[in-house]
């Protein structure tokens, strides 16, 4: 009988939730969506020096942005609970003392004075960081170099200890990656890593294996900075429950930034988001925007995300959420690492912001304008004016330039760029324009516009030398829509005193 398909996120909070890490959510929800399986969230938050307030919180209000739902979690549930290693402690002595037992791990005594005093004692030029493994372990205070009866004795007293795995020597270790098919080990260079610390909290070596297993685990996709660690974790699988047991494994390749991997410092330096959402560190109170803030919708983030070393195999670039899982499978994506482009990540926004509905966008519009200062009472002209300016906006923050002046008169008008042209002809154009608008019986762009022309070619001035002066007094500037389109929303009174306004300020 195949086993329901299992794929989990193992965060710690530590921190904002970055790129990367969201992808790696996204490609492990697609995945269990794809095979009708389960997403499950772990809080990994066995370093409690590391943990930072907020973060756990941050991590859960970010899925919930972006619309990646686990099925497990600490705030949802499930039957494999808990899902935060902190409360799952009593677990995993257990299963260090098993490898102990069966020989292949030890007790540590070893202080950190002298950890220190080993690393320096036994630096050379050949080996400036000496590690603790098989060529140091013997001449370290452990239960491998002490007697039994010495090593009985420090665990009655109640001696400090870790308990780190035995590497064997000269072992070659392999598995199957799904993205990059079999990669080996020599285990002679990997050294003996803690499992269980003093504080007998497991390390993310111990406690990935030991939850992965009584969680069900069937697949788990990580990035490729955990690879040096995989021979470990493969022990353990071994010495534990078997290597029939061991998930699927895929390691994801890195997102690259211009100069390597994608960086926090690459945001500040180039200006664009590398957090999900905006993050504060709590230590420096150093905010960091993220896509949300920067105006980005979720639809386009999981979109640009998907793409971030993902394809379909097509040119296809615009999936919606039920289109990536659908075409969603791990032997397209690419075993190296994908650069992000913010220009192409703003063109993904752009391309969602037009497709969207004017419903759809409304409440985050509104919140826009009014943040800014413009109260919106009319919904429906809302409604209308987002469908004529949303293809003019890359980001959210763009309708209110676009949008703003049909609920605000401008404040500022640019005359610099109809003075030095403007004439008693244009403004007496301007006049004979104001009556015919106060006379005419419809009010409709089109209707409007070819009034407006009609009146040009009757005094014998080009359309386009009153077309940007028009614009100017409706607008403010030289941007936004077709000007009848704007006149037709604003209406008639509106639109009457923005020319009669300018007029006064063009003389």
């Amino acid at each position: 009988m195949t086993k329901r398909t299992r794929v989990r996120f193992a965060p710690s909070p530590t921190g904002g939730l970055h790129l990367g890490g969201v992808r790696t959510v996204l490609y492990n929800y697609l995945f269990a969506k794809k095979n009708g399986g389960d997403f499950v969230l772990r809080i990994e938050d066995t370093d409690q020096s590391r943990y930072v307030p907020g973060a756990e919180e941050y991590i859960f209000n970010c899925l919930d942005w972006v619309g990646l739902t686990p099925d497990e979690s600490p705030l949802h549930g499930g039957p494999f609970g808990p899902y935060r290693q902190s409360e799952r402690k009593p677990i995993y002595r257990q299963y260090a003392e098993q490898l102990v037992k069966a020989g292949h791990a030890y007790y540590a005594f070893d202080t950190p004075e002298e950890l220190e005093k080993m690393r320096q004692d036994f630096k050379t030029e050949q080996n400036p960081s000496p590690q603790y493994d098989h060529t140091l372990r013997m001449k370290m205070r452990n239960s491998l170099s002490l007697s039994e009866a010495e090593t009985q004795q420090l665990l009655n007293s109640g001696a400090r200890h870790v308990i780190r795995i035995r590497m064997p020597e000269q072992e070659t270790i392999s598995f199957t990656d799904m993205i990059r098919g079999e990669v080996s080990f020599d285990t002679s260079l990997v050294d003996d890593k803690v499992l269980l610390k003093a504080d007998n909290m497991p390390t993310y070596h111990l406690a990935v294996v030991v939850d992965d297993y009584l969680m069900q685990i069937t697949h788990a996709f990580r990035g490729e900075e955990w690879l040096p660690s995989a021979p470990v974790h493969i022990l353990c699988w071994k010495y534990l429950f078997g290597l029939d047991q061991m998930p699927q494994w895929a390691h994801l390749p890195l997102i690259l930034g211009p100069n390597g991997k994608l960086s926090k410092r690459d945001g500040a330096k180039y200006g664009f988001p590398v957090f999900a959402m905006n993050w504060t560190d709590p230590k420096t109170n150093e905010l960091t925007e993220g896509f949300r803030e920067k105006g980005f919708l979720p639809e386009a983030f999981i979109n640009l995300l998907a793409l971030l070393g993902w394809n379909d195999g097509t040119e296809k670039e615009i999936f919606t959420k039920e289109e990536l899982i659908d075409a969603f499978s791990l032997d397209r994506v690419h075993s190296a690492g994908a650069k992000f482009d913010y220009e192409k990540a703003k063109w993904f926004n752009h391309e969602w912001i037009k497709r969207a509905d004017a419903s759809t966008l409304k409440p985050v519009v509104k919140t826009i304008l009014e943040e800014r200062g413009l109260t919106v009472n009319d919904e429906a002209l809302l409604g209308k004016v987002i469908d004529l300016v949303k293809d003019r906006c890359t980001l959210l923050p763009d309708f209110y330039e676009q949008a703003g002046f049909f609920f605000q008169r401008p404040a500022v008008l640019d005359t610099e760029s109809v003075k030095p042209k403007w004439n008693d002809t244009k403004k007496l154009f301007f006049a004979e324009v104001i009556r015919n608008f106060e006379l005419s019986p419809v009010w409709e762009a089109h209707e409007l516009e070819a009034n407006f022309k009609e009146m040009a070619a009757a005094n014998k001035i080009k359309p386009g030398e009153v077309l940007m002066p028009f614009r100017i007094m409706l607008v403010g500037g030289k941007f936004g829509p077709h000007v009848f389109d704007i006149a037709a929303l604003l209406g008639k009174e509106e639109t009457i005193h923005r020319i009669k306004n300018a007029l006064s300020l063009f003389a």
